[in-house]
């Protein structure tokens, strides 16, 4: 990090673009009603949020008659309603302003089909250079497939690039790819830097910028 500039910045998407627990929440918790499973444990929910929603199914399906039926399933179902339920993490429009003229941005997730309409819905499109989510990989993180494609996108060596995760399968695959990883709200994951807040990563970065490019909160989502 210190010897290599970085000009890369990758984030991950749910829990660190995206507060998405609730949303993914109700997801769920529709597709176990329409099979008449409990709903989600917490314990459970932990789990989808760093899933692919195949992994997702087939975990809250196993040992059930109906897995494929809900994999069938959940590919039906509309997303706009769990995207209404969505929330942008304080400052993460303004962040993405400010390292415009500094670093290429892009995102790598575990998240599919929604991903588009999520990026689109928050106005994120134009912040971001490039975007990597399931449905573009042969294997889901934690393999790094996702971030072998984005670095070959850019032509950058691993050390250029910064990985922002919040979860310990972001802290895997950044490991697995070679590049520097950026906990995001989790004081309790090895990383070379942590962010509670999205303007930490301008400091670490030592990127100045006017306030006046950042939204409130309330105004981002």
């Amino acid at each position: 990090m210190d010897k290599i500039k970085t000009t890369l910045i990758i984030y991950d998407c749910d829990g660190v673009l995206i507060d998405s627990r609730e949303a993914n929440r109700a997801f769920y918790n529709d597709i176990l009603a329409h099979f008449g499973l409990p709903l989600l444990t917490e314990e459970q929910l932990d789990y989808v949020q760093v899933s692919t929603s195949g992994q997702a199914v087939d975990l809250l399906f196993t040992d059930t008659p109906w897995k494929d039926a809900a994999q069938a399933y959940q590919l039906t179902l509309d997303n706009e309603p769990y995207i209404a339920r969505l929330r942008l993490m304080p400052h993460v429009r303004g962040v993405l302003a400010a390292l415009r003229p500094h670093c290429r941005t892009a995102v790598a997730t575990n998240r599919g089909r929604s991903l588009s309409p999520i990026l689109e819905h928050f106005h994120l499109n134009g912040l971001l250079d490039y975007t990597v989510s399931s449905y573009d990989v042969a294997i889901p993180k934690p393999h790094p497939e996702c971030l072998f494609k984005v670095l070959d996108y850019f032509q950058a060596p691993p050390q250029a690039a910064l990985y922002i995760g919040d979860a310990e399968v972001d802290r895997l695959v950044a490991g697995r790819a070679g590049v520097p990883f950026c906990a995001y709200q989790n004081p309790g994951l090895e990383a070379c830097f942590h962010l509670m807040d999205h303007l930490d990563l301008l400091r670490f970065l030592g990127i100045k910028t006017e306030k006046s490019v950042f939204f409130s909160p309330k105004t981002e989502n």
